[in-house]
């Protein structure tokens, strides 16, 4: 028996240690192994981004979905909540708009001694107005609800005064959202502890200012003319009031 040369072992020995097919068999098994694997991890994502659908928490759905999209934009789960995926985004924008109106109210319960409770609830102009020509300053909208005085609605400066025909009677140009202004009775009490104008129809008000999302009211100031303030009111929270404002 002749010995076999070098290259003819090194032929032997290839042949003994490689197999094509079993090796494609191998790569197959391998990608599908990881195939099943991103698709699990886009299924536990999908089950977060579902779960905060059900619950209408519209902001965490958003974070989820997103981050599945991105990171598994070729899984199953990616293609099914994709379609949807748009109202989504906009249903937590409209979210995170409500909650950062939300954020402009104050609220506040004060005990009048034996006679009960007040609750107010109180928010500042989107921006500030020069009424006086001192520069601009805060105004405030307020709703009260005393258990003496009962309920009230009005409009507080911090310097200047309204008009003086307002110590009697006058009126104010009310807007809701786009719809047409709406004129509204006021008056400025005779007091000096605070430079407060109130709308005579608080109910009405209030029922504007529950459904708008801005309202805008203006005003006849002393030192002439008309000043408008912009409030955003969508954030208001009938809740925070006794039974019966709403």
């Amino acid at each position: 028996m002749k010995p076999l040369t070098l290259g003819a072992l090194c032929v032997v020995a290839l042949a003994a240690c490689s197999n094509p097919e079993a090796e494609r068999q191998q790569q197959a098994a391998a990608a599908a192994q990881e195939r099943a694997r991103r698709e699990a991890d886009a299924d536990g994502i999908a089950r977060l981004y579902d779960a905060a659908v059900t619950a209408n928490e519209w902001e965490k759905a958003r974070v989820h979905g997103a981050a599945l999209l991105d990171q598994f934009p070729d899984s199953d789960a990616a293609r099914r909540i994709e379609p949807g995926f748009a109202e989504v985004k906009q249903k937590a924008e409209a979210a995170r708009e409500l909650r950062r109106m939300q954020g402009l109210w104050s609220y506040n319960q004060v005990s009048v001694g034996s006679k009960g409770v007040q609750r107010s609830a109180m928010i500042q102009g989107k921006e500030r107005v020069d009424v006086d020509g001192t520069g601009p300053k805060v105004v405030q909208l307020v709703f009260r609800d005393h258990p003496e005085w009962k309920r009230h609605a009005y409009l507080v400066l911090q310097t200047g005064d309204f008009a003086k025909a307002c110590y009697g009677s006058c009126q104010v140009t009310v807007t809701v959202d786009d719809q047409a202004p709406r004129r509204m009775a006021a008056y400025r009490p005779d007091t000096d502890e605070a430079i407060a104008m109130f709308i005579t129809d608080n109910r009405g008000l209030w029922r504007l200012a529950r459904k708008a999302t801005v309202v805008r009211i203006e005003f006849p100031v002393k030192a002439g003319g008309t000043r408008t303030a912009v409030f955003e009111t969508g954030g208001l929270d009938g809740s925070q009031m006794p039974a019966g404002w709403d």
